[in-house]
């Protein structure tokens, strides 16, 4: 595939990155905001710089779902400090996601665009699972696992993440809606702990738990992980009251910080070693998650990693950095689920690759991301053709846009899904719009290019040898061919022909020409 300036020029970014051997990651997180910075040395990372701030997104979320001015405000003044660590590092070498709250935030785009702004750098939004999938690589590397099974739990402020795996792969993982902030908020919203209260959250928890239960009790495991900072907190202070003498949480150990806490009666009268005041007014909510899935999974005993969502980021970036991407992995397992034709699916690659790198400059589109985007809209294109050949790009497009993609964040999932479904009639304009800002545009061109690749492509030939020329003029795609080939190829001009009808919807017009003999 003949792709080397663009992956050339990546490469160059990414080596240069290497070479100062400094990587950052950002967990926009729905209690706080995380930057971890490190240095890699001799495969493993060394932590330079490690900043948190309890930023509390979630509690900033109005009856409506969305995000309150004066939590966007809080959220970005943390943001425009971590901007000041990480906005000289290569692009490429910073990877920031957003989780729960801004899953659900119905004005999180908007804010994402000053986010992007006060960091410098991309931000994806990750499904629960894909935060899943990347705390239990953090936690995996952080504590060396063996290949011995093991459950990881994560408590954050809006979603509580539970995986099982064995070594550095992670077999079962599941998110579910309850957190440390929105329990909080729910059953302890004006401080008071009672233990009618606390009943009704553990209740709470249970029932959420009920779709788990029996699937995870039966897969069982030989050690529980805890992360995150309600686990953490919770550990330092069962050892700090001497109820476990090596941090260890067992059941005992949280009924009597439950009994402590209803003793207590009230937020603001809370004062346990090992609690921090800034970790109290959640602390109930993330308790009540805790115990109640301990009971209700049959853990009896958890032990806890420093390890989190932000060193999966990192161990996630470096993958892609040494070819390593977990997308690609994705991608190829996807297409064989789906039985695709990987011979002609590739055919439509390489020529999709071929005119990416004739008009990626042009078009500003010259970023690795967009290539293999492009590339792999190309192996997933004819998914769909599991389900029907009427309309198969509409399925794909269903497939692609609902189906469990790790590796992927929400958008990039949304636009691959648009891609797929305007490979062919209609151009997907409407689709397109729906996408945030910063993809509109890129989504676009990549489809074109998606497009003209399955008409040279629609007999299936197994010859590729047919070289393409394409240029770019203001609204005008110029496409060059052999001398005489449209004569030979009356089928192909004609589809040709129509797909310039289609182009007019985003006011391009396609002008053929072929060379003189």
């Amino acid at each position: 595939m003949q792709n080397a300036p663009i992956i050339d020029s990546f490469l160059v970014n990414m080596e240069q990155a290497i070479e100062q051997e400094v990587l950052a990651a950002v967990d926009l997180g729905s209690n706080s905001f995380h930057m971890i910075i490190a240095r890699l040395r001799d495969g493993h990372f060394q932590v330079m710089d490690r900043l948190r701030e309890m930023v509390q997104l979630r509690a900033g979320l109005d009856s409506n779902h969305n995000l309150t001015a004066e939590a966007q405000d809080r959220a970005i003044a943390c943001l425009e400090r971590f901007g000041e660590r990480i906005r000289d590092l290569p692009q490429g070498s910073v990877r920031i996601v957003g989780t729960n709250t801004l899953r659900m935030a119905g004005n999180s785009q908007q804010f994402l665009v000053k986010a992007r702004q006060a960091l410098g750098h991309p931000i994806e939004i990750i499904i629960g699972q894909e935060e899943a999938r990347l705390i239990y690589s953090g936690v995996a590397h952080a504590l060396a696992f063996d290949d011995s099974r093991r459950l990881v739990m994560d408590i954050g402020g809006g979603s509580t993440e539970f995986i099982i795996g064995e070594g550095f792969t992670g077999i079962r993982r599941e998110s579910i809606n309850m957190g440390c902030v929105s329990f909080s908020q729910r059953y302890f919203a004006d401080g008071i702990i009672s233990k009618s209260r606390m009943k009704m959250a553990l209740l709470a928890v249970g029932t959420g738990l009920r779709s788990i239960q029996r699937p995870y009790k039966k897969a069982g495991w030989t050690e529980a992980v805890g992360a995150s900072g309600t686990i953490r907190c919770v550990a330092s202070i069962v050892k700090a009251n001497g109820w476990s003498d090596d941090g260890v949480i067992t059941l005992e150990s949280l009924d009597m910080l439950i009994a402590a806490m209803i003793d207590a009666g009230d937020v603001r009268a809370l004062s346990l070693d090992g609690l921090s005041q800034e970790r109290a007014t959640v602390l109930a909510g993330g308790v009540a998650v805790l115990r109640a899935s301990f009971e209700r999974l049959g853990i009896s005993r958890m032990i806890v990693s420093d390890g989190a969502l932000r060193e999966g980021l990192l161990y996630d970036l470096l993958g892609r950095i040494q070819h390593d991407d977990e997308r690609e992995r994705t991608v190829l397992a996807v297409a064989q689920r789906y039985q695709v034709d990987e011979a002609h699916a590739g055919r439509i690659a390489e020529m999709a690759t071929q005119m990416f790198e004739q008009v990626a400059n042009s078009w500003n589109i010259n970023q690795p991301e967009c290539l293999h985007r492009l590339q792999w809209s190309a192996k997933l294109h004819e998914v769909g053709l599991s389900v029907s050949h009427e309309n198969f790009q509409k399925h794909s497009a269903y497939l692609v846009e609902h189906s469990n993609l790790p590796g992927f964040s929400r958008e990039e999932q949304h636009a691959l899904a648009v891609m797929v479904r305007g490979q062919r009639r209609k151009f997907p304009k409407k689709y397109i719009k729906r996408l945030p800002d910063e993809l509109q545009q890129v989504t676009e061109r990549l489809t074109v290019l998606l497009r003209l690749a399955m008409v040279f492509n629609r007999g299936r030939s197994e010859k590729t040898d047919t070289f393409v020329s394409l240029a770019v003029s203001k609204k005008t795609l110029k496409l060059g061919l052999p001398a005489g080939w449209l004569a030979k190829h009356p089928l192909t001009e004609a589809d040709l022909t129509q797909e310039n009808e289609y182009l007019k919807s985003i006011d391009l017009s396609l002008q053929l020409t072929e060379k003189s003999s």
